[in-house]
């Protein structure tokens, strides 16, 4: 699944025989960044909360290039400028609940005649992500192998045994998701809430010993089409990322607060730091009105 946050412009849309405003309308416009492309059965909703209710401001599309299908939505005007927040979700199409999915990515408090939406806010992740950090390893615990120690990735720290990942908190409807990227298709290691706790599920690994307590997999049995497994990450990449849940999709959710390269002479058993990357896949946007 997935992002790009757009802007609220309130303004008068419309305009009677004599050209002056109409009262009963007004015009709410979006521009948004990062914005991740609609998945099949999905789109993104707007909505404004009035006196702490929230109200549609409309439902739109992404496409491949992250252009949004619909960029401005009339609205009341008077609860335009009596709203306090803008929030941005996801929800199914078609749609037969006509309140907010708890998948929420975005939302800004206004300030005056505009606010920022960032996933920051208390309505969407509720953190800036500020100070996040990632390690890994390369190893195959569930396996008595050992020739196919690059075949698995586990988020911890060698050097004492701890967690290698230091996330905060998500709130209900997401969770976060390992993967490896190889030969260039992501294969998830699972998806997890707590980074010193094994993740929900291991499909790949061995079975002849159990994982260490930490999110992570071994990619011995059960390939995807089209992969080989035991494989080699070496010069591979391996992401965190934050997905709805549930997830509809197979693929990564456009959050992806971590990143690693594995070094082309990786290292069995060796800590290797992951990327901050923030900033390069979190939307936001800015609302005026």
């Amino acid at each position: 699944m997935l992002l790009i946050v757009p802007a609220l412009i309130f303004t008068a849309c419309k305009k009677d025989d004599n050209n002056n405003p109409d009262p009963q309308l007004g015009t709410l416009k979006l521009s948004m960044n990062n914005l991740a492309p609609s998945e099949t059965g999905e789109q993104y909703e707007g909505w404004i909360v009035v006196n702490g209710t929230p109200k549609s401001s409309g439902t739109f599309t992404v496409n491949a290039n992250g252009d949004l299908s619909q960029t401005s939505f009339v609205l009341n005007p008077d609860d335009l400028a009596m709203a306090s927040d803008f929030v941005l979700s996801i929800e199914p199409m078609p749609d037969g609940d006509p309140a907010p999915s708890a998948i929420k990515i975005l939302g800004g408090s206004f300030s005056g005649n505009s606010a920022s939406a960032t996933v920051a806010h208390p309505a969407a992740l509720g953190n800036d992500f500020m100070n996040i950090m990632g390690e890994y390893i390369l190893a195959t615990p569930t396996t008595a192998t050992m020739d196919d120690g690059k075949s698995g990735v586990w988020f911890l720290d060698a050097s004492d045994g701890s967690a290698g990942l230091d996330l905060p908190e998500l709130p209900s409807g997401w969770k976060y998701e390992g993967w490896a990227v190889i030969n260039g298709m992501p294969v998830s290691s699972g998806t997890f809430s707590m980074v010193d706790m094994m993740d929900d599920s291991a499909p790949y690994s061995g079975t002849d010993d159990g994982g260490p307590p930490f999110p992570g997999e071994d990619f011995i049995m059960n390939a995807p089409s089209g992969l080989m497994f035991p494989t080699d990450l070496s010069e591979g990449v391996v992401v965190i990322s934050i997905e709805p849940s549930p997830d509809n999709s197979t693929n990564p959710f456009a959050f992806k607060p971590l990143v690693g390269h594995v070094p082309a002479n990786a290292e069995v058993h060796k800590t290797y730091e992951m990327m901050d990357n923030v900033g390069g896949s979190f939307p936001s946007g800015t609302v005026s009105r």
